[in-house]
């Protein structure tokens, strides 16, 4: 599949249930305490501005904010961004797509793609974390979050609507040799059970690029 028919079909996709998504997961963390830890160490750890990219409806973005970052959102598709201006009005809000973002070299202290690089082809992962390298300032943090395992999972319906969505799980282990091969140390990661509205156990993990 080329690049602009899965991100198109990604963009049309998520645009699909936009209205329903806040519904669906916008007070997911609440039972998730693993994930939050995770999510409060890297607003810990992180220095400077941290670009959301995949940020959906902003509830992620919303909790960074929360903890004192500096953070915005960027997202692929416009009907999730138009949600989440419309609950978090206070927070900025970008269209666009990891595969190339309109940031300047070195312009961030941490980029987070919290369940958002799953969408990207398993050929396409090396150049989305080159972006994320470039994008990244000497001593930046990158935080991942992801289904694990080594399969694709593949949905033709989502909260009631059409989609064509793909869904790329990673071990921990892959994901670690590929942050390192685009040039970034890995410094945590988490690898947790699925619970009950799971489909598969989860992985998180915390690199940085080298200062």
């Amino acid at each position: 599949m080329t690049e602009s028919a899965y991100l198109h079909e990604t963009r049309t996709s998520y645009d699909a249930v936009a209205a329903d998504y806040v519904a669906f997961a916008q007070n997911d963390l609440d039972t998730k305490p693993f994930d939050r830890v995770f999510l409060h160490a890297f607003a810990e750890v992180v220095r400077g501005t941290v670009a959301d990219v995949g940020c959906g409806t902003g509830r992620v973005t919303a909790l960074l904010d929360s903890l004192g970052v500096d953070v915005f959102g960027v997202d692929l598709s416009p009907g999730m961004l138009a949600v989440a201006r419309e609950l978090y009005p206070h927070l900025r809000f970008d269209e666009g797509s990891m595969t190339g973002l309109d940031i300047k070299d070195g312009a961030l202290g941490g980029v987070m793609a919290y369940y958002s690089l799953i969408h990207i082809p398993r050929d396409g992962v090396p150049g989305v974390l080159a972006e994320f390298h470039r994008v990244l300032a000497p001593g930046g943090h990158l935080l991942l979050a992801f289904q694990a395992g080594e399969d694709v999972l593949h949905l033709d319906k989502a909260l009631g609507h059409d989609v064509a969505l793909d869904f790329h799980r990673w071990t921990p282990e892959r994901a670690g040799e590929l942050l390192r091969q685009a040039g970034f140390v890995v410094s945590a990661q988490l690898h947790r059970e699925a619970d009950e509205t799971e489909r598969t156990s989860q992985a998180f993990v915390l690199a940085r690029k080298p200062s």
